[in-house]
This record gives structure tokens, sequence and C-alpha cells, in this order.
């Protein structure tokens, strides 16, 4: 049995070779016992005299993922990416203030509560509303969001349908009460 086998091991392995000349030819019992190692060139390009050409021809013949492309837009991914959103305009604004309200003394700002309060007295009833409306807007839905992940963190509210919802829901909540806040 032994012997029937590695007559047909050496069989397949000179099948598959594809000799050009006579020196790449091995005998059986070489194929046989492993002491015969196909070569085969490393590259299929023949010309590597610049091997950053080649990677950038090769980057371009790669397929492009569909990525974001050929799903559907779900209102999970608009929320995540909002409530990421949020987060950052809310800290960015608050490390500028604070950043602003530090160095206001040294550039003879006044950014005092009494002139901030002031200056914002002084704007048309339109500016306040959209000001406040602006700043409301990104706080509340953060805010809800926040609640909705730690509802989630608990186990909660976690089948398609009720993150579907509850998406929703948070999109309502912030609307109508940004609303209410802007008309404080």
């Amino acid at each position: 049995m032994l012997p029937q086998r590695v007559a047909q091991q050496s069989l397949r392995r000179l099948a598959v070779q594809q000799p050009l000349s006579l020196a790449k030819f091995a005998s059986p019992a070489a194929v046989a016992t492993g002491q015969y190692m196909q070569m085969r060139p490393t590259s299929s390009i023949t010309n590597t005299s610049d091997p950053t050409k080649i990677l950038a021809q090769q980057r371009l013949n790669r397929p492009v993922s569909p990525h974001l492309a050929i799903y559907r837009p779900q209102i999970t991914w608009y929320g995540s990416a909002l409530h990421r959103i949020t987060g950052s305009v809310l800290s960015g604004g608050l490390y500028v203030f604070a950043t602003a309200y530090l160095a206001a003394p040294l550039l003879g700002w006044h950014l005092e509560s009494a002139s901030i309060a002031a200056a914002f007295g002084a704007l048309p009833v339109a500016a306040k509303f959209l000001f406040k409306f602006g700043v409301a807007l990104p706080f509340t839905y953060h805010s809800f969001n926040g609640v909705r992940h730690l509802v989630w963190d608990l186990g909660k509210t976690l089948t398609n349908k009720q993150v579907i919802q509850t998406g929703w829901a948070v999109v309502g909540a912030t609307v109508l009460s940004s609303l209410v806040l802007a008309l404080l």
C-alpha cells in the first residue's frame, strides 16, 4: 500500500510540473521522498525596478470596499454619529470658552457674567431664540441619547424594534425639549 501511495504522489507531482528544460526535471525518487522542491518566480511582473510603482498599480487594481454605499441608512447609524458629534461640539465649546475666559484678563476682554448677559440681552428676539436653540439641541440630544446608552448597559431595549423606537423617541424628545428651552 505504501509503495503505491509513493508512486501516486510522485506521478501527481510530475504531472503538476511544467518542464521547460531538462534541468527542471527531477527523478521520481527525489519527488517521492520530498527532496525536490518546485521553484516558482516570486513576482508575476518581470520588471521590478521600482517597487513603489508596482505597489501603487496594485492598489489601483484592488476592488473598493462597498462600505456605506450598499447599505440602507438606519436611525442607529445617525444616532451614533450624532452622539459623537454633539459630544465633541459640547466639549470643544466648553474648552474654547474656558480658555477664552482664562485668557480674557490678559487680552483685555470682558467675559464676566454681567457683560455676557448684557450682550445677550441686546440681541434681537430671533437671534436669542436661534442661539438658545443651537446650544440646547446638541445638549439635549447628547443627554437623552446618553440615558439611552445607560439603559442599554442594563441590558434593556436591545431588540431591533426597540432600538429603532428609542432612537426616534430620543429625536422627538430632543426637538421638543430644545424648543421649550429656546422659548424660555
